[in-house]
């Protein structure tokens, strides 16, 4: 995969844009659970009662709170809180809010900020939890002993039905000396606890304040519990939108990047040279074009979507948990060792098998396609036993294989699972336990369990991830194979242009020495060719089967290059032209004849798509094909099936040669296309071209009647030229000639 990122480079901003909503969707799937905590413990629990500041205290309250803090701490309460009494000119607002100011001066809370307001949580929670202590002490003597010693005071003496007026009246007539003695004293069974038990705690103290002012509590629960509960729907909706965005963009990206692979693949393909086909055969490369990309478009969206997503949700989750517990943080590192180590195993064992899948998706498709274009020869040598035999083999490979890899894979999901499951009942069993302690608060367990769940579903998500990739990073690879490779025929740096060259030789070819070798052959397939094939002569290469005849037209048209001599047209080395400038003064007609689905007329002006009916006609009259056009109903409007099989083989011949003629090339090459003709057809075509225009035209053949008439006849034999002449003389001076020819046509024949 990573030699296809430079691909991605057009979708960057796309990609920007969804990595930013995935961590607009992460925070609010974060903050989900800590709200949650909230409504738990601040809701329900604490009444909605938020923290430890209380909005209104009363004067006489009030007065006993700053009892238990240091000048500097009821210097900042004070800061913070304003007496609201009768004089006030809010007082009418706050009385409808808190009745009680009618008969006591009320301290309201003034706007403060959050480390402010942080400050007063703990100041004003120990001063409330420490008065309600004293409270509850002075109502029953028995609970005194919770207090511990409280120098000055000794709880155990206070007299039964003493006021709590008494007692603080007894406490404000200290020393200051001994009033700090006491808040320190308190302050050490405080810092045993928890801030969050702390304020916890100074709920009820603050409510029942609440209720001494008349305030309306239940109001205030479920004003909380609403809030709380409109933000989390927003943020759902928050996060669903993000999801629904990064989908979209994610499958924009993939379906881009897919068409910019296949349109590259295919224009990398269509400059192929035949030595690269040789390492690519045409089933691996549909393959690649096709299931390849398919697997990497794949990719491309889980990669967005999780790949992105999941590391910000994980670590996300862990940041959170922690700030809800510390102490349980060792089973989320439990957890996440298993998983890493669940992970690692399958995909150790699955990669390998990835590999396999895709080899062996490339033999399926080889037999598909051979199968196919085959039928018939299979047909008649009563071959299908052997073909559906040669099939089943591979599909149960390919079938063996895919199980093998599901089969591993399938254990991913029960697994996580169990161990989804196993963690939230260790997190439930360890929870109930620091919160019968008071170490924990019931809804910040429920928020670990939720951000618990959270950080394996991240993993999980990363497992799909990892279920994925080895299988896609096999076909990115085998895209990129395509894409890297270079070409063997490259057009050289500076081009010459034919305009700009006048040699005054429009269509002369020479070979001079020309040596070539396959790519990875052992020896050299020809040997020192050379001969001048010149314009409005006709040059014919005659030889046995893999003599090399047809690879010397694949040397001229630049499908391979020469390993040594050079190979000229137009007095020119054609490795000096650029490929399409040298194709353009070739018209070509293979040995196979290839015709594209559509019409007779689209099959013509493939090689000049501006030629018009009349310069069609006569291309055809002179390829022997205008006849049976005719007979067609819709003449030049024929339909042609793919690959020309509605037509017969001399037809696709016949219709080869005349789309070669309406390019009115310079240089004509005709490799064994006269096979499929009957020998009368193939006379009257050979006069047809003989009177073609000046060009020079090559023929391959293996008729000795087609070349005989030749000006120049050319024998190949073994990669060698054995002879060279016309007819007549190659008759009396070439013996590999000779055998050709009375092998095919008697000696009156040959006369």
């Amino acid at each position: 995969m990573p030699r296809l990122i430079k691909y991605l480079k057009p979708f960057v901003f796309l990609i920007i844009i969804a990595i930013a909503l995935l961590f607009i969707q992460a925070m609010a799937d974060l903050a989900l659970p800590d709200y949650m905590s909230g409504i738990v413990n601040v809701g329900i629990q604490q009444g909605g009662i938020k923290d430890a500041v209380p909005q209104a205290v009363s004067k006489s309250h009030m007065d006993r709170l700053v009892l238990f803090m240091d000048r500097d701490e009821s210097q900042l309460v004070f800061e913070e809180y304003r007496l609201i009494d009768k004089n006030s000119k809010d007082y009418k607002r706050y009385l409808k809010d808190y009745p009680a100011v009618e008969k006591e001066p009320v301290y309201v809370l003034t706007g403060t900020s959050r480390d402010t307001k942080e400050e007063l949580n703990k100041i004003m929670g120990r001063a409330l939890l420490a008065v309600f202590a004293l409270e509850q002490a002075i109502a029953d003597p028995s609970k005194a002993e919770a207090l511990g010693d409280m120098p000055g005071i000794d709880f155990s003496k206070i007299p039964e039905g003493a006021s709590a007026e008494m007692v603080f009246s007894m406490l404000a007539g200290l020393g200051e000396s001994q009033l700090a003695s006491i808040r320190k004293t308190i302050n050490s069974q405080f810092d045993a606890m928890g801030q969050s038990i702390i304020t916890q705690s100074a709920v009820m103290p603050i409510k029942a304040e609440y209720i001494a002012l008349g305030a309306d509590t239940g109001r205030l629960q479920s004003a909380y519990i609403g809030r709380t509960g409109l933000i989390m729907l927003l943020l759902s909706l928050l996060s669903a939108a993000s999801t629904v965005a990064v989908g979209f963009l994610a499958a924009r990206v993939a379906a881009g990047l897919s068409r910019n692979l296949r349109e590259k693949v295919f224009d990398k393909v269509m400059n192929f040279s035949n030595a690269e086909f040789d390492k690519f055969s045409t089933a691996s490369l549909i393959t690649r074009s096709t299931n390849d990309i398919t697997q990497v478009q794949m990719l491309v969206i889980i990669i967005i979507r999780i790949v992105f997503y999941a590391p910000i949700l994980g670590i996300g989750g862990i940041i959170r948990a922690l700030e809800k517990s510390a102490s349980m943080s060792w089973i989320i590192a439990v957890a996440v060792i298993v998983i890493l180590s669940l992970i690692l195993l399958v995909f150790s064992i699955t990669m390998p098998r990835f590999r396999r899948m895709q080899l062996l998706l490339d033999r399926i498709n080889l037999i598909i396609r051979e199968g196919l274009s085959g039928m018939m020869v299979i047909r008649a040598f009563n071959n299908q036993g052997f073909e559906e035999k040669r099939f089943d083999n591979a599909n149960n490979d390919l079938t063996r294989t895919s199980l093998f890899v599901n089969r591993a894979m399938v254990v991913m999901m029960p697994a996580m699972m169990l161990l989804m499951n196993g963690l939230s009942v260790l997190i439930i069993w360890v929870g109930a336990h620091q919160v019968a302690q008071s170490r924990l608060q019931v809804g910040d367990m429920m928020a670990f369990l939720q951000y618990a769940m959270l950080i394996v579903m991240s993993f999980l998500m990363m497992s799909v991830m990892f279920i994925m990739i080895p299988r896609a990073s096999v076909s990115a690879g085998r895209v990129a194979d395509v894409l890297d490779v270079e070409p063997a025929i490259k057009d050289p740096g500076l081009p010459i242009k034919p305009e700009e060259y006048d040699s005054g030789k429009k269509g002369l070819v020479e070979f001079i020495d020309v040596c070539f070798r396959y790519p990875n052959a052992e020896k050299d397939m020809l040997h020192d060719i050379s001969f001048v094939a010149k314009p409005g002569q006709t040059t014919a290469i005659i030889g046995s089967t893999g003599s090399g005849k047809s690879t010397i037209t694949n040397l001229l048209l630049r499908f391979y290059d020469v390993n040594s001599g050079s190979v000229l047209v137009d007095g020119i080395d054609i490795r000096q032209y650029s490929q399409n400038d040298l194709r353009e003064k070739i018209g070509y007609i293979p040995q196979k004849s290839v015709l594209f689905s559509g019409t007779v007329e689209s099959n013509l002006k493939l090689s000049d798509e501006n030629a018009g009916i009349e310069k069609l006609k006569e291309a055809v009259e002179m390829a022997q094909a205008l006849d049976f056009i005719n007979e067609k109903a819709k003449g030049f409007g024929a339909e042609i099936s793919q690959g020309g099989k509605n037509v017969s083989g001399g037809q696709r011949q016949r219709l080869s040669i005349a789309r070669a003629l309406v390019k009115n090339p310079q240089i004509l090459v005709l490799d064994d296309c006269f096979s499929a003709l009957d020998f009368k057809t193939d006379k009257a075509l050979r006069n047809a071209l003989k009177n073609y225009s000046s060009s020079t035209i090559l023929i391959v053949a293996q008729r000795i009647g087609t070349v005989m008439n030749a000006e120049q006849i050319i024998v190949v034999d073994e990669g060698r030229i054995a002879g060279k002449g016309t007819h007549k003389e190659l008759m009396n001076s070439c013996q590999a000639y000779r055998e050709i020819a009375y092998s095919q046509l008697s000696e009156e024949e040959l006369a």
